[in-house]
């Protein structure tokens, strides 16, 4: 079967759930240079521990994740082989698809894209790479804060 696609760039507020982040985890296992870049801290600390309960699949899958920590990150843009982008104001879940009045634009444009790659590139100068095996040895209470809000972030 053919490449579908060789990258992908993606810039949240919050990450994605269950269903959303399964096909990110295919795509980087398939090859595909997966890149999250999220927000460090958030106004929502339980929706935040939440979508750190999941690095670790998503590292060990290939995903690449990076943090940036200098502000609230409010904007969601994702830009696919550098073509294909979408930039609004739905987080990456169900909830402000089915639920919040969010709006979203698909714009198929390499030069679009070229832009919103560069973006993206700006604004990992001022992020943190999140390594798989130092990720795996941070604090025991970060650990348990995760798993607990991760119970509960069907409902974040």
């Amino acid at each position: 079967m053919p490449q579908m696609f060789r990258k992908q760039r993606n810039e949240h507020a919050r990450h994605a759930k269950i269903r959303e982040r399964r096909p990110l985890k295919r795509a980087a296992r398939r090859g595909v240079d997966v890149r999250l870049l999220l927000p460090s801290h958030s106004d929502s600390a339980a929706a935040l521990a939440a979508q750190q309960s999941h690095y670790s699949d998503l590292l060990e899958a290939g995903v690449k994740i990076y943090e940036r920590g200098d502000g609230i990150l409010h904007s969601k843009t994702v830009v696919v082989d550098g073509v294909w982008s979408i930039v609004g104001s739905s987080n990456f879940d169900h909830r402000s698809v089915l639920f919040n009045d969010e709006v979203d634009a698909v714009v198929i444009s390499a030069a679009t894209g070229a832009q919103l790659e560069q973006y993206f590139q700006q604004d990992l100068e001022h992020a943190s790479g999140i390594d798989l095996a130092t990720w795996k040895r941070r604090p025991l209470t970060h650990k348990l804060r995760e798993h607990f809000w991760r119970l509960w972030e069907q409902l974040l």
